[in-house]
């Protein structure tokens, strides 16, 4: 890679909530998928910086960082994305930006299969991050 070549770098959060469902927002843009929380770090940001931040713009709320579990390599868009473990404050409430226009908490079943398998690696987490190609 040159040195002025676009190359994209995202961090994400996996939140669950007490049934063990994962917290998802749909997008508003592009082909409207469900995501997890997060984007792509500003230039100078950290992954945690930029993580808090898009949760704050996405979410309306602070998230708790808990973990780095796992860093993939989407090879469609030449991109890595970080995923951390979080939790929510007992007292939030979520409201959305205008990037997405629904959020709710799915059963991993519902999820596509590279979603799947980051919160798989995320929940099965025992202190090694994991590095794959999805």
């Amino acid at each position: 890679m040159g040195f002025h070549d676009t190359y994209r770098m995202s961090s994400h959060a996996v939140i669950t909530n007490p049934e063990g469902k994962v917290l998802m927002v749909k997008a508003t843009y592009g082909n409207l998928n469900w995501g997890f929380p997060g984007g792509a770090l500003d230039p100078g940001e950290t992954v945690h910086e930029a993580l808090r931040r898009e949760c704050m713009e996405e979410l309306g709320c602070e998230v708790e960082i808990l973990y780095l579990s796992g860093i993939y390599y989407h090879v469609g868009v030449n991109s890595h994305a970080l995923i951390f473990r979080c939790g929510l404050p007992g007292d939030a409430r979520i409201v959305l930006s205008e990037e997405h226009s629904e959020w709710k908490y799915l059963p991993l079943d519902e999820l596509s299969p590279s979603q799947r398998k980051r919160v798989e690696d995320c929940l099965s987490f025992a202190g090694e991050v994991r590095s794959e190609k999805l």
